[in-house]
């Protein structure tokens, strides 16, 4: 690092220059990308690294925005010859924790200025399918990691302008669609081409040494901001948790435990109180690493929630750190499949969210829908081939806030996952769109009504053609509204809908389907925010004119009497909202689903679940859980919160195994 400083002003103007750097590599893989994964719902990441691999500058618009503060260190100091013109690549989860799952392939290459290595480039894209043992290689029925695909160490894949064919082959023998993999690779070539030239052009302007000294006060910079907006967030501690309805195919919901304390102008975001790492891929590989770019998220959203013109890079979560405790679904160990890492990321940001509505109640929303799914299709074409495309994620809104409505269909904590066009999935696909919009009633009722859910519904016409639907959430569990805002309402998955065979696929993330099979995928709503009965009796009647809200959801949930002419009745609104209740509301609202599960799980028995499993061998973990889930079914805890029966059904359960008994978990 040089320690030429440059000015403040000239400091914003390369931090604008590396940006539209960044925003370039992004256009050119959208340009030449052959999946529609990449160039259509845009599920790719490109970065300015320094030379010790931390982000400095990554798009704002476009691209996978988790990636704000991406650390490649890991992986970067494997090597130590660096020459011009190489790329390196991974896409194993536990080989650095840069890539988190065996789709995302992970490149980077280095850039020289009068023979001194001065940066790295960056960048990932989500391949369609790494092979392994379902297309697109990612289920929750999975297990492992060895499971999830072909998996990629760090490995040099260009030298001296010369591609490793024998790396090459490899990936092609292993996956399903080979040229499609290869097109997308060749487009990651040419972003990190154009990166380097970006790179040297910005040299060429600011100069050498600026250059060098401008890109790590660029991260001091966004540290600087991140603790001017720390500091305006009251001190104190501040715990939440959220969940996944399933940790497993049919199993038990999935907790993340969030506490937040906050102390000045730093805070910690401590994780214990998580499920253990579990026997299905919703694991997050995070090697412990305190500030992994996935779990920051949701602090990144927060933080650019208070003030949209902070900087954001890896500078910007210096004042945090995280707590992640070895063994839990925030630190897998190997060989736990990772591929549905993103279903509780989406998670664990919703937790950290609702953490921090406690501290800043009046400047952030209810809970984002969450539970985003992506939807791809495997199919026999017309000429007879095998295809396999995404057809696009299909989510719901964001949640109300303090001062407007949740975007209706957005993905919410997803929105970074663009729709693909109708006709541009019907000639990808043989299949046949039937519906796309909105779900009427989805969005829950507030002051401020959360954003409405997408729907989806498409007919196939092949035999053997197989729908997953990744990240497949919220059918139990929903997003919570606030300050008296109502929750979202649950997501739905159907086969052949509305007919004698109609099935109900709830968290199903494989389908096989037969030839004139209906799909029909429903997300789940974002949160509403303040009570029903104070959003204007005008606001309620436009919804209702857009089709967000029924005539029916007008009445029930809003007080609104609409007639059959379209017009309100007066009259009847006020006799309506005339019962609201005095009382000041609930900080959150829950769905029913979370109320029913947490009249068993209370916090005391988390608490004491928690305690027994941090003392109990990793492997052993997700047995005891499920064991002692099964043993409290339906036994819903008394005044004290039931924390001595877990205790109770451990002992029991001890008993009959050595290897617990041996263990002990007396307080």
């Amino acid at each position: 690092m040089n320690d030429k400083k440059i000015d403040q002003v000239t400091l914003q103007v390369l931090a604008n220059h590396c940006a539209a750097a960044a925003e370039s590599m992004g256009y050119t893989l959208m340009r030449t990308a052959h999946s529609t994964f990449v160039k259509e719902t845009e599920d790719f990441s490109c970065q300015l690294l320094t030379p010790d691999g931390l982000t400095f500058a990554s798009p704002r618009s476009m691209g996978a925005t988790w990636y704000t503060g991406l650390d490649y260190s890991s992986v970067i100091d494997l090597f130590d010859d660096y020459r011009e013109g190489d790329i390196y690549l991974t896409n194993d989860p536990y080989s650095g924790y840069v890539a988190t799952h065996s789709p995302d392939v992970h490149m980077w290459k280095p850039v020289f200025s009068r023979g001194e290595l001065v940066c790295f480039i960056g960048s990932h894209i989500h391949n369609t399918d790494m092979g392994g043992a379902v297309p697109a290689s990612i289920s929750r029925t999975l297990t492992e990691v060895h499971q999830e695909g072909l998996r990629i160490p760090p490995t040099r894949l260009l030298r001296d302008g010369k591609l490793n064919e024998d790396v090459l082959s490899i990936i092609r023998a292993n996956v399903r669609v080979p040229d499609q993999n290869w097109g997308d690779m060749n487009a990651q070539f040419a972003c990190m081409n154009v990166g380097e030239r970006k790179v040297l052009e910005i040299i060429e302007r600011f100069g050498h040494d600026a250059f060098k000294s401008g890109i790590y006060q660029l991260l001091d910079y966004a540290e600087q901001q991140a603790r001017e907006l720390i500091r305006s967030i009251p001190d104190g501690r501040y715990a939440f948790a959220d969940y996944a309805d399933e940790d497993s195919v049919n199993g038990y919901p999935a907790r993340i435990q969030v506490t937040l304390d906050v102390r000045g102008d730093e805070l910690e975001l401590d994780f214990t109180g998580s499920d253990p790492q579990l026997a299905s891929s919703m694991n997050i590989p995070t090697g412990g690493n305190p500030r992994h770019a996935l779990l920051t998220v949701g602090l990144i959203y927060v933080l650019y929630s208070l003030d949209s013109r902070i900087l954001l890079n890896s500078g910007t979560v210096r004042p945090s750190r995280m707590v992640l405790p070895e063994g839990t679904a925030v630190n897998a160990q190997h060989p736990a499949a990772t591929g549905l890492r993103s279903l509780l990321v989406s998670v664990a940001q919703v937790a950290i969210i609702g953490a921090f509505t406690q501290a800043l109640p009046e400047r952030l929303p209810a809970s984002p829908s969450s539970g985003l799914s992506i939807l791809n299709v495997r199919t026999t074409g017309r000429n007879g081939r095998a295809v396999m495309a995404s057809i696009g994620p299909v989510g719901g809104g964001a949640g109300g806030s303090p001062n407007e409505d949740g975007a209706e269909g957005c993905g919410a904590n997803m929105a970074f996952l663009k729709n693909t066009p109708i006709e541009v999935n019907e000639a990808d696909l043989p299949i046949r769109i039937r519906k796309y919009g909105l779900v009427p009633d989805s969005g829950g009722a507030g002051r401020y009504r959360g954003g409405s859910a997408m729907l989806m519904e498409f007919e196939l016409f092949a035999p053997g053609s197989m729908v997953t639907a990744r990240n497949r959430d919220r059918c139990i569990v929903t997003a919570w509204g606030l300050r008296g805002g109502q929750p979202g309402q649950a997501s739905r998955f159907l086969k052949n809908p509305g007919g004698p065979a109609e099935h109900d696929l709830g968290n199903n993330d494989i389908v096989m389907c037969d030839p004139g099979d209906v799909i029909r995928l429903e997300g789940p709503g974002g949160g509403g925010y303040g009570h029903p009965f104070d959003r204007p009796v005008d606001a309620v009647l436009q919804d209702v004119r857009c089709g967000f809200v029924s005539v029916a959801g007008a009445r029930r949930d809003y007080g609104v009497a609409i007639d059959t002419d379209g017009s309100v009745d007066a009259e009847q609104t006020r006799a309506l909202r005339s019962v609201r209740s005095l009382a000041p509301p609930a900080h959150y609202t829950h769905g029913p689903g979370r109320i029913q599960f947490e009249s068993v799980w209370t916090e005391q028995r988390y608490a004491e679940l928690t305690r027994i499993l941090a003392q109990v061998p990793v492997s052993w973990r997700y047995f005891v859980k499920h064991k002692l889930f099964a043993a409290l079914a339906g036994q819903k805890a008394g005044p004290d919160g039931g924390g001595a029966d877990v205790l109770a059904r451990y002992r029991q359960l001890a008993a009959s195994f050595p290897e617990l008994s041996e263990v002990s978990v007396e307080a």
